[in-house]
């Protein structure tokens, strides 16, 4: 069975194939670089399950396979749920990581150590061809650091400490992340899922 995963992020598509194989799920994962034509989707979507199904359903469409797609950000609590949606492109340039970060450092500077709650947000979104679609969340809760640390992962892995952990989320190893990440909980419902809902298709 071959599976698409609508993201040109080659630590994501690393990452899925790691979850669908713990997972024992017998899938081949394609990345979007196996498929140079498909133009990049706008995420016009006011949420996360909304971005991750209009990429799922148009690289679904575009492929004629089944896809999946995610959109995930930081939500901190004392900016409302911010960077939210806008999480990749927070301080105005899509992917500017270090920039995103220090915005964002910026922003909550002031802000005491007790009232520093935030977590990752995942929506994982699965469409058909056909049209069919389900929609799986995750999340990592946790505090915000206030300087980066870490050079794993990536987006704002390095300012985010999980609940439970003294380290960073850029602390972590691949393995360790994945085991608490908002993402792996996220695909490790779809993974569980993968089998019954294609055997269930008619």
């Amino acid at each position: 069975m071959k599976l698409v995963l609508a993201t040109h992020n080659a630590g994501k598509v690393v990452e899925l194939r790691q979850i669908l194989g713990a997972s024992g799920s017998e899938v081949e994962l394609l990345g979007m670089d196996s498929f140079p034509d498909v133009a990049d989707v706008v995420e016009t979507g006011v949420t996360f399950a909304e971005n991750a199904l209009l990429k799922a359903h148009a690289v679904a469409r575009a492929t004629q396979l089944p896809a999946v797609a995610d959109d995930s950000g930081l939500a901190v609590d004392v900016l409302g749920g911010s960077p939210g949606v806008f999480s990749a492109r927070w301080a105005g340039r899509h992917g500017d990581d270090r920039a995103n970060l220090d915005l964002l450092l910026a922003q909550v500077g002031d802000v005491p150590d007790e009232h520093r709650q935030a977590q990752f947000v995942c929506a994982a979104a699965l469409a058909l061809p056909d049209g069919t679609e389900k929609v799986w969340y995750g999340k990592m809760p946790g505090t915000l650091l206030r300087e980066p640390r870490g050079t794993n992962g990536f987006g704002y892995d390095p300012i985010l400490r999980p609940e439970g952990e003294t380290r960073s989320a850029a602390e972590l190893s691949a393995a360790e992340k994945n085991a608490i990440s908002h993402r792996g909980k996220a695909f490790r419902l779809l993974a569980a899922e993968l089998a019954t809902f294609f055997q269930d298709r008619p």
